[in-house]
């Protein structure tokens, strides 16, 4: 593959963490230049099997976290395998893990060791939950997180809580992880300083989901009931032939709506120009829209609204995201060769820099893949590798 080009080329990581949280935060790092080494356990990280595969250990779901990475099997249980990160950890700039503080100190990495073997190292923790509250030492799942941070209160009720079918608790707080180390790195270029950074799970959610569901409790004490009423009024409206979604959403576009419609009565009846009025009135507001909705097929108001400016778009099925319009003409998921699993299809980086460009520069490896390579530049002899490939305290691909 072609050489990094990215904003963050120059700079090493380790990347010692599993599943999602860890791996995306640390994959948009290598997106964006870096040189990513992810240390995998010889067994490899558990989501190597998780998800559609066509042979085990490289499923889809890795794949599209683990890009752009190189891997590097070690026992970290083992003397030797311990030697090995011991070996690297001067050679990086920051290291990335989801292993709980405590394990990692247990391992003989704690933040002060690392930092003694690297002082300007950027020692960045994905936690569960911080390691200052009670909950510290336990484990922590996207359903988890959801529950505890208000997340499923929001989405369904509190009477009712419900999960949104997606890891967004994972994703999210990836990437929080992403600007949190690039963070780090930029005080560290500006004064060589080294720090630990942690990133928790449960604060990030909870963060998150308080900007706007926090309602009244935003005032102390508190002004009004907690959640956002919008946020639960909205609803996919069916049209003659499928759906949409439309949003007027300043008083204008309200007021255009209702014009084009013919029901400009309801300019007045639901008070749409004052936004403090219209935001009493969103149900019926959004009721009335519902109900015009199916006098047209998708296409006729697609037409309409964008005449009219108003805020819209068709939905588009998951199973047919690759031809949604504008994705496919920005190339949002290209085709990829790769060399063991065939035809591969990922998201390309998102973020665009005029200057570096972000790109896939590595395919996702095997386990084990690149560890000989990774040896090798660390100074260590063939007879040396095949010497811990036979203790097992490294494994190859």
């Amino acid at each position: 593959m072609a050489a990094p080009t990215g904003p963050l080329k120059g700079l090493r990581i380790l990347d010692l963490t599993t599943v999602l949280f860890g791996p995306f935060g640390a994959q948009t790092l290598g997106d964006w230049g870096a040189e990513i080494i992810k240390v995998e356990s010889l067994t490899g990280d558990t989501w190597r099997n998780s998800g559609q595969f066509r042979n085990r250990g490289m499923s889809g779901q890795f794949m599209a976290v683990n890009r752009n990475k190189r891997s590097l099997a070690v026992d970290l249980k083992h003397p030797d395998g311990k030697e090995v990160l011991r070996r690297l950890i001067p050679t990086v700039d920051a290291l990335v893990s989801n292993i709980r503080p405590a394990g990692l100190a247990r391992l003989g990495f704690s933040y002060e060791t690392c930092a003694a073997l690297n002082p300007r190292l950027v020692y960045a923790v994905a936690t569960g939950f911080g390691q200052d509250g009670p909950w510290r030492a336990r484990p922590a799942f996207d359903e988890i997180i959801q529950a505890a941070s208000g997340f499923a209160s929001a989405m369904g009720t509190d009477e009712e809580p419900a999960f949104v079918p997606s890891l967004v608790g994972d994703k999210i707080c990836g990437m929080a992880l992403t600007a949190a180390v690039t963070a780090a790195l930029l005080h560290r270029e500006r004064t060589g300083e080294g720090q630990m950074v942690e990133v928790p799970m449960l604060e990030t959610l909870a963060a998150f989901n308080s900007i706007e569901m926090f309602g009244g409790l935003a005032f102390v004490p508190p002004i009004g009931p907690s959640g956002y009423q919008r946020m639960k009024a909205r609803r996919p409206v069916r049209t003659k032939d499928g759906w949409l979604t439309m949003l007027p959403y300043s008083g204008e576009n309200w007021c255009a709506f209702f014009e084009a419609v013919g029901h400009p009565e309801c300019i007045e009846e639901f008070s749409v120009r004052d936004p403090v009025l219209r935001a009493r009135n969103i149900d019926k507001i959004y009721d009335r829209m519902r109900d015009i909705a199916p006098g047209r097929t998708t296409a006729e108001w697609e037409e309409l609204l964008l005449r009219i400016d108003v805020p819209h778009t068709a939905f588009a099925k998951l199973t047919e995201i690759t031809e949604q319009p504008h994705l496919k003409a920005v190339g949002m998921f290209p085709e990829i060769d790769h060399p063991t699993e065939g035809k591969i299809r990922q998201a390309r980086p998102p973020a665009r820099f005029s200057a570096t460009p972000a790109a896939i520069h590595r395919l996702p490896p095997q386990l084990g893949e690149h560890t000989s390579e990774v040896l090798r530049e660390l100074g260590y002899q063939q007879a040396e590798i095949d010497e811990l490939v036979e203790k097992k305290a490294v494994g190859v691909a």
